[in-house]
């Protein structure tokens, strides 16, 4: 079994591979400072699985999950201070197969190990436990469901309309006619059952926005 740990932080690295000799004694483990470096070796060593930090330099651990996920064996697991839904989320989208908080290393490391050799995910309990952050998730995925339903012309155009241009504006950057923006915008409002007028899409978009920006890129 072969671990990498990625953080910029040799503090930290030393007391994971601590933890990791304890529980694995046979294991192999590879240490890198930032998440470049991280990338290579899981193109060139594939390691079973690889700790990544959020905040590293060159590349972040996103970037690193984005660009592995799906292409190595390698299960790629988010190790970060950050205990919250929106990074949770970015970890998902970006093909993260694990999100863990540094706070409970010690508690959780095997536990998420196991999960992973099954086949399962794993996301930290005091993430999975928290409403707040469960009710955040639901939400997304609500939005996420009807977003899903644009076609890729009327999602440009609702990103556009987020930015504040107007349907003239928009048909000009589009190259298509106003009327043919209206249309867009008719067919929007319906497939998230909103009400054409007053400027409920407008109102929607700008409540939404994070999530709509991220929608389309991952």
């Amino acid at each position: 079994m072969t671990f990498l740990i990625a953080d910029d932080h040799p503090i930290f690295r030393s007391g994971l591979k601590s933890l990791l000799n304890n529980a694995f004694p046979d294991a192999t483990i590879i240490e890198k400072e930032n998440g470049q470096e991280a990338e290579k070796v899981i193109q060139d060593e594939k390691p079973d699985y690889a700790f990544l930090d959020i905040d590293m330099p060159k590349k972040n651990g996103l970037e690193v999950c984005k660009s592995c996920a799906d292409k190595f064996s390698t299960k790629l697991i988010i190790l970060t201070m950050y205990n919250d839904g929106e990074m949770l989320r970015k970890a998902m989208n970006n093909g993260a197969n694990a999100y863990m908080v540094k706070d409970n290393t010690s508690d959780e490391l095997v536990e998420c190990i196991e999960s992973l050799k099954s086949g399962e995910k794993y996301w930290a309990k005091s993430l999975r436990k928290s409403s707040k952050i469960q009710k955040e998730l639901k939400e997304y995925k609500d939005i996420s469901e009807k977003l899903s339903t644009l076609t890729e012309t009327e999602l440009k155009t609702l990103k556009l309309v987020g930015q504040k241009y107007s349907s003239k504006e928009i048909a000009d950057l589009l190259f298509v006619s106003p009327k043919s923006v209206e249309n867009y915008r008719s067919r929007i409002c319906k497939k998230l059952a909103l009400d054409a007028r007053n400027n409920s899409l407008l109102i929607w978009v700008l409540e939404h926005k994070g999530v709509i920006e991220e929608f389309g890129n991952d």
